[in-house]
This record gives structure tokens, sequence and C-alpha cells, in this order.
């Protein structure tokens, strides 16, 4: 038996029904993954021109105290950056970029986690149908020779029906794939837009504390109480 007559072997023994239990996994993986990163970005939610705007209230009179206070009610992610950039406020712009830098790479790395997951599925989820269709076919054709050999009058008149059946379930494997495929790219690139969106108000937001950084040095007094970092 040469390579190619052990492979056929292989997948007609196995079938397409691997395949599909496969499909149907990762659709419950991925539809688990959509509603943690859904429930994920509702969680961050907040007004960022309000938050913008009294930041700038505060920073004004200069009061940084009172700033970080009202940036520590926020849940948003802007909001998590902009504390770490105050909390280093009072050693200097540059320190406050860098702190701003750093918080603003961890918030993304958490607004993007998982979503590897829905974009390497909705790039792979056809070809791994795919993969159930073409077993099915060469299934198909290997029933149709086994019969061909058998009664060859019988075997002519049942070929059409034989092969259009067998064709027509193993394009199931396909459309499935299909099925799983496209609401994890719609979501992904939803979820990629969310993270894009965030990640500006960061900047934008964090860039008001810096332009006053930048043009007026802090000077004003800081409570006494030792700021951590924020926990999510």
């Amino acid at each position: 038996m040469n390579l190619v007559e052990w492979l056929q072997k292989l997948m007609t023994n196995f079938g397409a029904g691997w395949v599909m239990y496969l499909l149907i996994g990762l659709s419950v993986i991925s539809v688990a993954v959509m509603l943690e990163r859904g429930w994920f970005y509702w969680s961050l939610r907040d007004d960022i021109a309000k938050l913008a705007k009294q930041l700038r209230e505060h920073l004004h009179v200069g009061d940084l105290d009172g700033a970080v206070k009202r940036m520590e009610t926020s849940p948003s992610a802007e909001a998590a950056v902009v504390v770490a950039c105050l909390l280093e406020a009072d050693r200097g712009a540059k320190a406050a970029e860098e702190a701003m830098q750093g918080a603003a790479a961890l918030q993304k790395m958490k607004l993007e986690r998982r979503l590897a997951f829905l974009g390497t599925l909705g790039n792979n989820a056809p070809f791994i149908g795919l993969l159930g269709t073409v077993i099915g076919v060469v299934q198909a054709f290997e029933a149709l020779g086994r019969q061909a050999e058998s009664t060859q009058a019988a075997a002519s008149a049942m070929a059409p029906q034989v092969v259009m059946t067998a064709i027509a379930e193993a394009l199931i494997a396909t459309a499935v794939g299909l099925a799983v495929a496209i609401p994890a790219v719609v979501m992904y690139n939803v979820f990629q837009r969310h993270a894009r969106s965030i990640l500006a108000n960061t900047e934008a937001l964090s860039r008001v504390l810096l332009a006053h950084l930048v043009a007026e040095p802090p000077t004003m007094a800081r409570s006494p109480r030792a700021y951590g970092p924020r926990e999510d």
C-alpha cells in the first residue's frame, strides 16, 4: 500500500464527523470569548468628554489630588492611564509621559486579550470546513468505485444520485465552517474598533494633562497619602 492509498484509507475510515465536532467546539469557545469581551468593554463605559472637562477643571486650579480622586472613580481604561500619569506629575512632564506610555501599553494588552483567537478562528474555520468537504468527497468517490466493481449496470444507474447525495452532505462541513468564521470575523473587527477608540481617547485625555505640565510645571502641594497603582 502506497502513501496515497494509506491516506485515502485513513480519511475514509475516520470520515468528516470529527471535523464537524471540532467546528462545533470552536464555535462554543468563540461565543464564550465574544460574551466575555463584550462584558469587559461594557464595564469600561464612561462619559469621556465629561471626564476630560473635569480633569481640565482640576488642573486649572492646581488640584492634582482632586484630579486623581476623580479619575479613580471612573471604570474606564482612559482614566486608569491618566491616574498613572497624574501620580508622576510632580516629577515633571517627561516622567508623566513615560508613566502614561507604560500604563497605555498595559491597557492595550487587556483590551486586545483573546482577540487573536477570534481573528485566527475567522481566518481558518472555512479551511477546516473545506477539509471536511474534501474528506466527504473522497468517501463519495470511494463508495462509487466499490459500486462500479460490484454491479456495473446498477452502478451506472445509481452513480449520479450517489455522487450528488454524498457531495451535498460533504458541503455541509464548508457551510458550518463559514457559519463559525463569519461571526468571529465580525466581532473581531467590532472589538478591534472599540479598542482603537479607547486607546485614542486615552491618548487625547493624557495629552490634556501633559499639555498642562509642559506649560506650567506642577508646584502645588500633594496630600500625604501614598498613591498605589490603580487596580482594574
